[in-house]
């Protein structure tokens, strides 16, 4: 087995070292020991004291490896498993996988990923997925479909492949991807550099392709949404922004900018607000260190020419799935980021001051691998948890009414 397909291996199966108990998360020592923040806050915010007791209803369960979610006007949730298969949870019941899916390459951490609607899904009932796919005889691609929900809710119908990853690559890791459409109605596209990250030859840095970047796509189409930053002949013009790992977190805050999380290697996952033609740093520059224990090129953390992270932790909480809340049942957390932690096993909560991480709480501590995480009706978080079986569940208020 390669190094990269036994890495794969691990992660996919959740096998990742838990974190040790520690009465403070704050308190746990560094992966990557000798590195500085660049200022004050950029990691270990002041801890948010007294985490609220939630109360935890699974409302789905039996699923095999849930990755996405998206909610619908009716209350109902689309759910992806990733080995292929797209559910519509509604009204207590999960239905049967929907037909017209086109084939995933189900492996290591590739297979059927995200899902998102349009924001006009009540008229025109039409859907988004991104997931790994097949391409020759053994790569793979991220890649893009949308589809119209069928009127009886049992398939996608009128699939096309709208945006496929260049190149295709022979690794079964670092897919990303998030979708999340902007204020215009265009699609972020979050991208994995599919571990193709050594500093001699760092795949992130090259605006020739599509690894390792958030892209920015008409959504109808998938090609180049107008207004990007890139008109280089030789830079792929869906590029919004670049230097970036493997982002499967994103979200758009309540003035509707781009805020993305991206998993660092052994520490160093980034919080990032992504801007037009910008450069984040991998592999060159990292707060996390090689899985083998050595320094990510140098143990260097800054550059010019290079932004630096929002904010990031050490250890790594392994992100995955984000929103910024805005609802009822909290008002105390309305603007405040929750992010999905795998290694975490926790809802990673985050204040912010402008563009500064302020504070961090823990929420639902020991719930297991959350993968993705929303925001229900009544203002309940909904999480999906990375396991097979995998489940969908509601986290609400204590004393708060289903």
């Amino acid at each position: 087995m390669t190094p990269l397909r036994a890495l794969a291996a691990t992660f996919a199966l959740g096998l990742a070292p838990a974190l040790p108990a520690y009465a403070d998360f704050n308190d746990a020592p560094p992966e990557a020991r000798g590195q500085s923040p660049a200022f004050p806050g950029q990691t270990r915010a002041t801890v948010i004291p007294r985490a609220p007791r939630l109360m935890q209803n699974t409302l789905a369960e039996g699923l095999s490896n849930p990755w996405g979610m998206a909610l619908l006007p009716d209350g109902g949730v689309l759910i992806t498993e990733r080995p292929g298969r797209m559910r519509l949870y509604r009204d207590g019941a999960l239905s049967e996988p929907l037909r017209g899916l086109p084939e995933v390459a189900d492996s290591g951490q590739g297979g059927l990923l995200d899902v998102a609607v349009a924001p006009d899904f009540a008229r025109t009932r039409q859907v988004w997925f991104s997931f790994a796919q097949p391409r020759g005889n053994r790569e793979n691609a991220t890649a893009v479909g949308t589809g119209r929900l069928s009127d009886d809710d049992t398939a996608l119908e009128d699939v096309q492949i709208i945006f496929q990853q260049q190149p295709a690559v022979e690794s079964p890791i670092h897919f990303g991807s998030r979708l999340v459409f902007d204020a215009k109605g265009n699609l972020y596209v979050t991208t994995g550099e599919r571990g193709l990250s050594s500093a001699e030859n760092p795949a992130s840095q090259d605006l020739s392709n599509h690894l390792g970047k958030v892209l920015r796509l008409d959504a109808a189409t998938g090609r180049a949404a107008s207004g990007n930053p890139f008109s280089d002949p030789e830079a792929r013009p869906e590029i919004w922004s670049y230097g970036h790992r493997n982002l499967q977190a994103a979200a758009l805050d309540p003035e509707g900018r781009l805020w993305t999380v991206e998993h660092g290697p052994n520490g160093g996952d980034e919080l990032n607000r992504p801007q037009a033609g910008r450069n984040y740093g991998w592999p060159v520059i990292s707060y996390g260190q090689n899985y083998d224990g050595n320094p990510v090129n140098g143990g260097i953390t800054a550059q010019a020419g290079m932004e630096q992270p929002v904010y990031y932790w050490d250890p790594v909480i392994a992100p995955s799935g984000m929103v910024f809340y805005r609802g009822d049942m909290f008002p105390e957390w309305n603007g405040n980021a929750l992010i999905g932690g795998l290694r975490a096993g926790a809802v990673v909560r985050l204040t912010l001051d402008g563009d500064r991480v302020t504070g961090e709480q823990r929420l639902a501590e020991g719930l297991g691998r959350i993968r993705d995480i929303e925001i229900a009706p009544d203002g309940a978080l909904l999480v999906l948890t990375d396991e097979d079986p995998g489940a969908l569940i509601r986290l609400s208020r204590i004393g708060a009414q289903p």
